[in-house]
């Protein structure tokens, strides 16, 4: 990567790979799989030892029309979560959009904040980030999930999504968020029609150009549902997009992207070292570190 971390802690030289726990009864894809601590927790640690170089924690959905839970049930979802796995050693990452939650996640031990809505959602989420001094993941959001399938109209889907993300980008900076923590999601899905989300992976320099790193979290979304429908155009359910998230991970490490967000973490760890290796190739540059394993070897 070009630019610097971060985050503290994380390996650097290829793009990272994000591992999903939803902590949650209606998440789209896995809604209620994870639902307990403990099992939370250990689905959290398979994701790491399959190669996920964070893990995020999310407590409420934000799939299309969901509703928000209480910020108590919040933290009562995700804190024994984030705590047990930073414990045990992993980078932990929390998904929420409320300035409580993230403080009490990152005194448990989260090094990242993953915000959807950028920190517009709560005001007070710029003070906690710069306090704590954590990264930040500002993601592109025009409203909530019950409406934001109502504000799906661009004029330059590429062109409006950057120029939102540089106010946002702004405003925190601003706020004495640093810029250096900052991370830009273009936000797939999320007020965007499927076809809308071609352009933006297809221009990923567009954000990668803005010179703060960018997460792509594709990982089975409703576009990649809608792209491997059936001949009676039945979208593919959740779990049959896992290939098709793998190669969006291999093309957007490909063009740059810092991090993937993905459920399945094995393929796409795979995909970030290819995509290394092929860049690497490309440029004769040596390939570093662990990235070098042997015959048969898994780098972790």
């Amino acid at each position: 990567m070009s630019h610097p971390s971060p985050v503290d802690g994380v390996p650097s030289g290829r793009t990272l790979v994000m591992g999903v726990v939803n902590v949650t009864p209606d998440s789209f894809s896995d809604g209620g799989s994870w639902l307990e601590p403990d099992a939370a927790v250990e689905h959290g640690l398979r994701l790491a030892d399959q190669g996920a170089d964070l893990v995020d924690v999310g407590g409420e959905s934000t799939r299309p029309g969901a509703g928000r839970v209480t910020p108590e049930e919040e933290r009562r979802r995700v804190l024994p979560v984030v705590r047990a796995l930073a414990e045990a050693g992993v980078v932990v990452s929390v998904d929420t959009t409320r300035a409580a939650v993230a403080a009490e996640a990152v005194s448990a031990g989260a090094r990242v904040v993953n915000d959807v809505s950028g920190g517009l959602a709560d005001p007070a989420m710029a003070g906690v980030v710069a306090d704590a001094d954590v990264g930040f993941v500002a993601m592109h959001w025009r409203g909530p999930s019950d409406v934001m399938d109502g504000l799906a109209r661009y004029t330059d889907v590429v062109a409006d999504v950057r120029r939102e993300l540089t106010a946002r980008v702004g405003a925190l900076t601003d706020a004495g968020v640093d810029p250096h923590r900052v991370v830009l999601d273009p936000g797939l899905g999320f007020a965007k029609p499927g076809s809308d989300n071609w352009p933006l992976l297809a221009h990923l320099d567009a954000l990668t150009g803005l010179g703060h790193p960018v997460l792509v979290g594709a990982s089975r979304k409703r576009f990649l549902g809608h792209l491997l429908a059936g001949p009676d155009g039945t979208p593919a359910p959740p779990e049959a997009r896992d290939a098709a998230t793998a190669a969006v991970t291999a093309l957007a490490a490909a063009a740059g992207a810092w991090c993937v967000r993905v459920h399945e973490v094995r393929a796409s760890a795979d995909a970030v070292r290819v995509a290394a290796a092929w860049t690497a190739a490309s440029t004769g540059a040596p390939l570093g570190g662990h990235e070098q394993g042997g015959p048969g070897e898994r780098p972790s």
